[in-house]
């Protein structure tokens, strides 16, 4: 059986840019992975993919002609059954194994072998292996019915009858084992060695591939085609680098960008083009998402700043490309007028003159509009702001959330959703706002995802913090609660910005003061009587905004929604720090204790491993899981109280003794901050816990000694467990 490579290409109408990459992904890797099972190619073979916006293919290294046979033992039935009491065969018997293409011959070489309780019969054959074509088809048209298609449309075959379901209508197949076609057919083609280059500029309107190994080489000299996406996507890269590094700027840097234009172009040429320098007054954010967005460009940078230039990647090479320039400078500059026009006409209303507008906009069909959001955002704020700063803070951020959503009401909002909050930021500065308070317009979204930047500021800070519990406990008090894949509200990621601003900054907040803010503001202004409206509400739009919600009163609060909030943001967190590379033991023993300061917990976790690498550290993990079982299985709550005239037992005064060395140490540690040392310090009770175990019954006959007992391991457990629970250190 010899073996060759092998190409596969299907020739196809434009294929969907942004589904692209991965359409070649998965096509390359499902018709390998079928060889692979068919014995057709090693488990290692080497898979190379191919996708441009007009062909999917894959290269397949050493693919064999004809799978190797396989030995295969077949059960038949029981003994019993297929053998009559002279040993002979039964009709069972011989049917089953003309069913099997086998006659009364092949009974003598039939085994026997133990069945369950019963013995039963065997047949042992050899089953040919897979040819080539046989193996290739089945492999095509799994790697066909496997691909991530956004989605699929029907299409008539060129024999007017037949009808065929793909992506896109597909025009050309070949498949090629070595020099050699592969006969083999799908979608209505039969495969040969023939496929179409670039559509304008191919040497050859037909390239005829010679053999599996020159398809790359071939499709680029004489089909104008790079068929490879990362060669393409490299192609691209370098050129655009290089044609910014003539201008001096640099283009402006995305992924996502970057593989849709692969995903559009067949032969790359990076092209410098410019618009005029008056849109610069337009902020950059529009002109950058309009370019990118609408157009496909790369914007040049200098320092940061866009500049009058961009990139275009075309799909042609002409001699002169003036016409390309001009045709894209012309198609660019109606983008850049409207977003000037809208910029400009945004600026004619202040934000707070669209206030009253937000109270027509549905927020949510249960709590309220808007407008009834932002009071209850602006509340929270309110209260954050004067717990963390007093009453100045307090008034700027209630001022920077009832201004926050304003921007959703712009024209240039309304036409790239994605600008929310940045336009609010230019809006408040031409209105004249402070920078803090525009600052905190823009950054009350952050962080938007997983590594962004937190709020600049403190109001900022103040004001997502605000947004963020109340989007949290809203969703949460109506049961809208994340289930398994399904977070439509983006529950997850509010929940962890908020711990990465409480964590991060070190604010001096508790997380349960800041859910029962959001209980008490919830309790008031959406499920009973409206809230007063905020301070920057009542001196600047008096009377705009209709904060009742009458009719929603019949729809309660979840009575639980505090506590499930609470379990939510720890779980998020416990994920969050494994991520970080914390072990699980270490997590569990500082969330289990549910701290309520989250910038502690990097210094709890650091405690936690200091103290786990001491020699003391296994025996008291393994003391304190011990007695937070005893305590657990006492009739009733025990408290930490210890009468001195109780204590009979030397191990039992001893651990008494030792509590009262330590324990003062630990808590004055405790309290400092230096968690480390607050942990460290219980070492020296490893030997009068150990005395105490070994030699003392806790669980006396005398009440009153019995309860003493308790008491005492109270007393220590509330001492081993104030940084974190140390006894999830035990294996």
């Amino acid at each position: 059986m010899s073996a060759k490579n092998l190409l596969l290409e299907l020739f196809v109408e434009e294929l969907p840019p942004k589904a692209l990459k991965k359409l070649g992904e998965s096509f390359a890797a499902t018709l390998a992975s079928n060889l692979v099972s068919r014995g057709l190619a090693a488990a290692d073979a080497a898979v190379t993919s191919f996708a441009s916006p007009r062909r999917l293919a894959v290269h397949v290294a050493n693919v064999a002609t004809k799978g190797a046979d396989k030995a295969v033992q077949q059960k038949l039935m029981p003994v019993a059954v297929g053998l009559d009491a002279g040993g002979n065969a039964t009709p069972a018997l011989l049917k089953k194994l003309a069913a099997l293409g086998a006659d009364a011959s092949a009974v003598p070489t039939l085994k026997r072998q133990p069945d369950g309780k019963a013995e039963a019969l065997f047949l042992d054959s050899v089953v040919p292996g897979a040819t080539l074509a046989e193996g290739l088809q089945v492999a095509l048209e799994a790697a066909l019915a496997g691909l991530p298609i956004p989605k699929v449309m029907s299409y008539q075959l060129q024999d007017g009858w037949s009808s065929v379901n793909f992506v896109r209508p597909a025009h050309k197949l070949v498949a090629l084992h070595g020099v050699d076609v592969v006969p083999i057919g799908v979608l209505g083609l039969k495969a040969g060695r023939e496929t179409q280059g670039h559509r304008f500029e191919a040497r050859n309107a037909v390239v005829a591939i010679r053999d599996a190994d020159s398809y790359a080489q071939q499709m680029e000299s004489e089909g104008a085609v790079i068929p490879g996406f990362a060669a393409r996507r490299a192609e691209i890269e370098t050129q655009l680098k290089a044609a910014a590094a003539k201008e001096g700027l640099t283009p402006i840097d995305d992924e996502a960008l970057l593989d849709e234009v692969t995903a559009l172009v067949e032969r790359p040429n990076v092209l410098t083009c410019q618009f005029e320098k008056e849109f610069l007054d337009v902020p950059q954010e529009c002109l950058i998402l309009t370019m990118k967005a609408n157009q496909k460009y790369f914007p040049l940078l200098k320092d940061g700043k866009l500049t009058n230039k961009f990139l275009v990647v075309s799909n042609i090479r002409p001699d002169d490309a003036s016409a390309v320039i001009g045709g894209n400078e012309r198609v660019v500059r109606p983008r850049l007028a409207d977003a000037k026009f809208f910029f400009d006409q945004d600026r004619k209303k202040s934000l707070m003159d669209r206030i009253p507008g937000l109270a027509k906009v549905v927020y949510h069909n249960k709590l309220g509009t808007q407008g009834e959001r932002v009071e209850r955002v602006a509340a929270l704020a309110r209260a954050i702001g004067a717990k963390l700063g007093g009453e100045a803070l307090a008034n700027a951020a209630d001022r920077a959330a009832v201004l926050a959503k304003a921007d959703l009401l712009t024209d240039m909002v309304g036409e790239f959703p994605e600008l929310q909050g940045i336009m609010g930021r230019y809006y408040a500065l031409h209105d004249g706002l402070s920078s803090d308070i525009a600052d905190a317009i823009e950054d009350h979204y952050k962080p938007r995802f997983a590594g962004d930047s937190l709020p600049r500021g403190l109001v900022g800070t103040v004001v997502a913090l605000a947004d963020k519990v109340e989007t949290l406990f809203g969703m949460f008090s109506i049961g809208q609660v994340p289930t398994g894949d399904r977070d439509p509200f983006a529950l997850r990621r509010h929940a962890l910005g908020l711990i990465r601003m409480l964590a991060e900054n070190d604010l001096d907040l508790e997380l349960r003061a800041l859910i029962d803010i959001a209980a008490t503001i919830y309790g008031s202004a959406v499920f009973g009587s409206a809230p007063t409206p905020s301070a920057a509400v009542q001196h600047t739009a008096s009377g705009l905004f209709s904060v009742s919600v009458t009719g929603k009163a019949g729809a309660p609060i979840d009575p639980n929604a505090s506590s499930l909030l609470a379990d939510f943001i720890y779980d998020r967190l416990a994920g969050n720090l494994r991520e970080q590379g914390y072990s699980a033991q270490e997590v569990d023993a500082v969330v289990s204790q549910r701290p309520q300061r989250l910038g502690d917990i990097p210094k709890r976790l650091a405690a936690v491993r200091a103290f786990a690498a001491l020699p003391e550290s296994a025996a008291l993990a393994a003391a304190n899981k011990r007695v937070g079982n005893i305590l657990k299985k006492a009739e009733n709550a025990v408290e930490d109280v210890v009468d001195t005239g109780l204590l009979k037992d030397g191990a039992e005064i001893a651990l008494h003794g030792a509590l009262v060395d330590v324990v003062p140490r630990a808590d004055a540690a405790f309290e400092t901050g230096d968690y480390g040392e607050s942990l460290q310090v219980l070492a020296a009770l490893r030997a009068p816990v150990d005395a105490f175990f070994d030699g003392v019954m806790v669980n006396a006959d005398d009440p009153a000694l019995r309860a003493n007992r308790l008491g005492l391991l109270a007393k220590l457990h509330g001492a081993m467990n104030r940084v974190a629970d140390i006894s999830k250190l035990s294996a």
